[in-house]
């Protein structure tokens, strides 16, 4: 996380001016190294995973002189202290005023007892300067975990101290949901029931768990992907026009949505959510292994690497709108995509000649590709009368030369200016575990087995009977 975003995302925004003039970067670890040693390896790891290529290495070398390293059992309260005396000599030398930001970049169990050592050791006192604490996803592992958790960072940060940050909130294009529903004329006044047949919200990877086997044993791909990243989706995609940009307003729509999706009873989980793990295969024409083959994987682990699930939003703008979200590794492309299915038309006129017309879509995409395609139906050049599917398409990141800054970029940087707008609240999380243990205990009522798919194909057979039931259908990439 620190080599791959954090320090790249730090470099960036120095690049651009965006860091403040008085900053430092004190990291902490268990390993034994001095500050030259880490600042050798942060500068390394920007020149291989920054967006912008580090040409100027005056200007590189003058960011990572400001970065240190103290070695410390983060677990134990041995230390704290020592960090403390050394961010008060840095905030002397630097000018920072005493403002931190906590960035918690390890494992979650570690998350509530990193907090609580910042409050006795003195760090989180916000009597000279702001004290913020970042936490990354997952909160917690269930509802139960996640209050417990909320519970002790609570008693030492307030809520507007907390960030809680999901990346895919940062990303260029999923901001731009909101821009492109509510400052449009042509596309708010459709985004409902009485146009559209359903929505597909697909987020998909050819990785498999690589080196995160261990983690990923515990969280899945419900944990993992579809508590957070997918529901947000889902919240940008369905939510009611705010009453304005201030961050409570936004949130406050969000969180509606939430709380109008028609819970899943924990014995009608087979009829709405399917699950799948990968056994071996191709991606690519290359032989992939299968997931309980991989390192730190036990080989009867019952976790899933897919789901798919289909909910309902029950209020006037969407009810008997069907929603279907699935994720999932090892699957033929990587892509994250919302598609908006309109309803067809009456069957008179062109449809009385043409049986198959296809019906209008509006596709937004995320990841790797940012923009939005407008799919419709126009007349094939030529003689014959023929229509066709067309298509305008918007492409935000196709341009050469043009590279949308990274969500940790973005996210860090509101993080320094107090901005939350882009983090999730204590009640977003809330209500996303009520939903996803209803599920789980659900996968708890039965048989200890779990659908498979080859490495390479879409998921499990039983994925696509999810929408075969309301006679529909995936669109693949």
């Amino acid at each position: 996380m620190a080599r791959r975003k954090i320090y790249p995302a730090i470099y960036n925004l120095f690049l651009s001016g965006e860091l403040p003039e008085h900053f430092a970067v004190l990291a902490v670890g268990r390993r034994n190294k001095i500050d030259e040693v880490f600042r050798s390896e942060a500068a390394d790891a920007i020149r291989k995973f920054s967006r912008v290529n580090p040409g100027d290495n005056r200007a590189l070398e003058t960011l990572v002189s400001r970065f240190y390293y103290y070695r410390a059992d983060f677990t134990q309260y041995q230390g704290y202290e020592k960090i403390a005396a050394l961010m008060e000599s840095l905030n002397e030398k630097y000018g920072t005023e005493g403002n931190h930001i906590y960035y918690l970049a390890v494992a979650p169990e570690h998350f509530g007892s990193i907090v609580q050592n910042l409050a006795r050791s003195g760090l989180a006192d916000q009597t000279n300067g702001y004290k913020r604490v970042v936490i990354e996803k997952p909160f917690g592992k269930d509802l139960k975990s996640a209050v417990e958790l909320n519970n002790i960072i609570t008693q030492v940060f307030h809520e507007d101290q907390i960030f809680r940050i999901d990346h895919f909130l940062g990303k260029e294009m999923l901001q731009n949901i909101t821009v492109i529903r509510f400052a449009n004329a042509f596309f708010e006044p459709v985004w409902n029931n009485k146009f559209i047949d359903h929505v597909q919200i697909t987020s998909s990877e050819v990785i498999g768990v690589e080196n995160r086997g261990e983690y990923y044993e515990k969280s899945g791909a419900m944990r993992d992907m579809m508590q957070n990243h997918m529901l947000q989706l889902l919240m940008l995609t369905a939510m009611e026009p705010p009453v304005s940009l201030n961050t409570n307003d936004i949130r406050d729509e969000k969180v509606k949505v939430l709380r109008s999706i028609n819970q899943i009873e924990p014995k009608n989980v087979n009829k709405n959510v399917v699950r799948g793990q990968y056994t071996e295969g191709y991606i690519s024409g290359k032989w992939v292994p299968g997931y309980r083959a991989e390192d730190r994987v036990s080989p009867y682990s019952l976790t899933e690497t897919y789901m798919a699930m289909k909910v309902g939003i029950e209020n006037f703008r969407w009810a008997g709108v069907p929603f279907y979200l699935r994720t999932g590794k090892r699957l033929p492309v990587k892509t994250t995509k919302i598609l908006v299915q309109f309803r067809p038309l009456p069957g008179v006129i062109y449809y009385k000649e043409f049986s198959n017309l296809e019906s209008n879509r509006i596709i937004i995409e995320v990841q790797p590709r940012e923009g939005v395609i407008i799919r419709f139906n126009g007349k094939k050049p030529g003689t014959r009368n023929e229509i066709i599917p067309v298509e305008l398409d918007f492409c935000q990141n196709c341009a050469v030369g043009e590279v949308s800054p990274d969500a940790y970029e973005r996210l860090l940087l509101d993080v320094m200016k107090g901005n939350s707008t882009l983090f999730t609240r204590w009640d977003e999380v809330e209500h996303a575990w009520r939903l996803m243990d209803n599920i789980s205990k659900g996968w708890q009522m039965q048989p200890p087995v779990i659908p498979s798919y080859p490495a390479g194909t879409w998921g499990p057979a039983e994925s696509d009977e999810l929408l075969k039931m309301d006679n529909r259908k995936w669109i693949n990439p």
